[in-house]
């Protein structure tokens, strides 16, 4: 096994190395220049498309604001709160910037997935209509890259069960184990009896249960953490400074922190951000496609929503409440730093906090993913495999509270990566379409 994991930790080295951060920050800064910085100026119409979308707009599934609190349920995770905590851990204070950038231009990508996944979308014999990478591939680039569109269904099968699924629930069990007492195999059972049920009513019950659970659980972690920026008034300046500056000089060995290289700060800081708010991944697009709209430009305002919420405000609270704290230079890592910083400033409160936060971010990612995964299976095999499948993603949820995860982890994180590379080729194909189809939007409501 040891062999194994080390296998595994050499590919996923390769595979999330310079050339994949290079090329995801790279296409969304061609996605960006493209658009005219349109994600970026534009941010005031994507939330009023977003108030708007509380109803329907079009031919769909869900409405689009679902479709979003779909896709923020997925990526609203453990990530939010372990992710950032392992970036400054590995990176230092300066992690947070280049997190920072990963968002910016993860604007303009994930604009271009949604407004793709709108133009490029079919209804199956169920009526349920049908997105994502893997159509619009196959819809987009025609015959000779279905090859491509099948490779991103596969590894989204496989991802999702790892990141989606098992390592969500274990994340959910040692967290209520840790803060509550609650044992692991208790926990993974009422896991998966929650999940059941609102997975029997499809992308429809999901949406609904998102769209009360996303909020809620956003707003309370977020107002946990300014609560603890309020008792370091006086850091928060000298906290962006140390951000700022160490993102591009080397940060020194302080306390527990052993000290981190520019390029440690870059690497971790944009891979943790990718892995925070999946921009360039392919997974958000699968539930955009599922929105109740005609009209592929407005969904994708509303989906490039998603990754400021995710990353520009939940992340930096993170981050900023780990530096102002100066829990960064302890030594700790993962949840466990992030659960330090918030306790060291709120005694007796902020461990739930931050246990609250990660039962119910990791509990919703389960739910989200749960439709990335069940699509692109459709996508393989068809309509009959998804009871089949909705069943199998139930009875992992407790085999992943109970299992040791360290493998599944690395696993996961490759299989991320090779989802990634046949989204960014798509996108970078099928630019074309999105400028096009984004001059002309912008071209009818200036008239």
């Amino acid at each position: 096994m040891e062999q194994i994991t080390a296998w595994v930790n050499v590919l996923n080295g390769l595979v999330w190395g310079p050339p994949m951060l290079v090329l995801i920050l790279g296409t969304g800064f061609f996605l960006m220049i493209g658009l005219r910085f349109m994600p970026l100026l534009k941010l005031g119409l994507g939330f009023r498309m977003l108030w708007r979308g509380r109803k329907q707009q079009g031919a769909g599934d869900i409405t689009p604001y679902h479709a979003l609190m779909t896709v923020l349920s997925a990526t609203v995770g453990t990530g939010n709160i372990a992710g950032v905590a392992t970036a400054v851990f590995l990176g230092g204070p300066g992690a947070i910037f280049w997190m920072w950038c990963t968002a910016l231009v993860g604007m303009a990508t994930k604009y271009a997935e949604a407004v793709l996944a709108m133009h490029y979308r079919e209804v199956d014999g169920k009526g349920n209509h049908l997105g994502g990478p893997m159509y619009y591939i196959k819809l987009g680039l025609g015959q000779k890259w279905l090859w491509m569109a099948s490779a991103f269904a596969i590894f989204g099968v496989l991802a999702g069960f790892g990141i989606g699924n098992t390592v969500q629930a274990n994340s959910v069990a040692h967290a209520a184990l840790d803060a509550f007492g609650i044992p692991l195999w208790m926990s993974g059972l009422v896991m998966a009896i929650l999940a059941g049920l609102v997975l029997l009513g499809g992308i429809q019950r999901i949406g609904v249960v998102s769209a009360a659970l996303v909020p809620f659980m956003a707003l309370t972690y977020v107002l946990g953490g300014l609560v603890v920026l309020a008792t370091h008034l006086d850091q928060i300046i000298p906290a962006l400074q140390l951000i700022v500056v160490q993102a591009f000089s080397p940060t020194a060995a302080a306390g527990g922190f052993a000290g981190a290289s520019v390029a440690a700060a870059i690497q971790f800081g944009v891979a943790r951000g990718i892995f925070s708010n999946e921009a360039g991944l392919g997974s958000a697009p699968i539930a955009h496609a599922a929105a109740q709209s005609n009209d592929p430009v407005a969904q994708g305002t509303v989906a490039m929503i998603g990754t400021f919420i995710d990353t520009l405000v939940i992340c930096s609270i993170t981050g900023l409440v780990i530096v102002v704290s100066g829990a960064w230079t302890s030594g700790l890592t993962g949840a466990a730093l992030s659960s330090a910083a918030f306790e060291q400033s709120l005694p007796g409160v902020g461990t739930y906090i931050v246990a609250i936060g990660l039962v119910l971010f990791a509990y919703t990612t389960i739910l989200g993913w749960s439709v990335y995964g069940e699509r692109c299976a459709e996508y393989l095999f068809g309509e009959r495999v998804i009871v089949p499948f909705r069943i199998l993603w139930v009875l992992m949820i407790p085999v992943g509270a109970l299992a040791q995860l360290d493998l599944i982890w690395l696993i996961a994180d490759t299989l991320n990566a090779l989802m990634a590379l046949p989204n960014l080729v798509a996108l970078l194909l099928l630019s074309p379409v999105v400028f096009r189809l984004t001059r002309e939007y912008f071209t009818t409501q200036s008239q």
